[in-house]
């Protein structure tokens, strides 16, 4: 058993160094993550390192990791359009790293790369394209404007070996003072309107009672030719229709009784008759 005891401890130092030295001799690149190695004597080393477990000499070298995941940045400014009025404008840029190019990324930026880049150049861009249109066209062309601000965004974040997966407008934003002439504009144009249909409905109602007088002077005209047509025999007929209508009303009418005048034995030849209101 002593023996054995002694073979243990014999051999527990170096497999402990051996663990040990596997321990920081590996090192893990997780997914979106890429390396790149600082060798003491060569500096960086040209090659990047993908995903999974990885290999490097102890003290001699150490990996860098890098996020070349897609990642958001937002750049806003203040700055002035052609006509001379304040614009407050913020950007919204998607960007990654180049993946091939990131040893001269790290040699020239550090890991820290977008922080110095995109703010200096996203600020210098927007104030150029601004000052190119007026406040009317910043509203009026905000995709057009979107589009020049991503064009060139893209070729200069090219420069520095940062790619741009979208770049838009979230926000914008004028002075005071345009705003509320702005807000004036629009209460004028809705008034111009509103009186404009006014108008509209005038003219619409001045022709419709045009329209309806002629009508009633031709029926009348109508009815004074058909009047001097048939003399008398019309008016009587017009007036044997209303009493027909007023007999009628009158009869289903519950407080109204009808007694027949005529001559001896009922006779009612004369068409005369009474009616009496008896209602309560």
């Amino acid at each position: 058993m002593s023996r054995i005891a002694n073979a243990i401890s014999r051999l527990a130092l170096p497999v402990s160094a051996l663990i040990l030295l596997a321990d920081i001799s590996l090192y893990d690149v997780k997914g979106g993550e890429r390396a790149v190695i600082f060798d003491r004597f060569q500096g960086i080393k040209p090659n990047v390192v993908g995903e999974g477990m990885n290999f490097i000499i102890p003290w001699l070298q150490r990996p860098i990791i890098f996020d070349v995941k897609t990642r958001p940045r937002t750049i806003t400014t203040t700055t002035g359009s052609k006509d001379l009025q304040t614009v407050s404008i913020t950007l919204r840029v998607l960007h990654r790293p180049d993946v091939m190019k990131l040893p001269v990324i790290y040699q020239n930026l550090g890991l820290d790369y977008d922080e110095r880049v995109l703010p200096s150049i996203g600020n210098e861009i927007l104030k150029s394209i601004v000052a190119q249109f007026d406040a009317a066209e910043l509203i009026n062309m905000r995709e057009v404007v979107s589009n020049r601000i991503r064009d060139e965004l893209e070729v200069r974040a090219s420069q520095f070996n940062i790619k741009l997966e979208d770049v838009s407008i979230t926000h914008m934003a004028f002075g005071q003072e345009f705003t509320k002439a702005v807000e004036r504009k629009q209460v004028a144009q809705q008034e111009a309107e509103r009186a404009k249909f006014l108008v509209d409905k005038a003219d619409q109602e001045r022709k419709a009672a045009v329209i309806r007088a002629e009508g009633e002077a031709e029926a009348a005209d109508h009815i004074s030719k058909a009047l001097s047509k048939a003399g008398d025999g019309l008016l009587l007929i017009r007036r044997l229709e209303a009493s027909k209508e007023i007999a009628e009303t009158l009869s289903h009418s519950p407080n109204v009784a009808y007694l027949p005048k005529g001559g001896s034995g009922g006779d009612q030849s004369t068409g005369q008759s009474l009616l009496l209101n008896i209602g309560r």
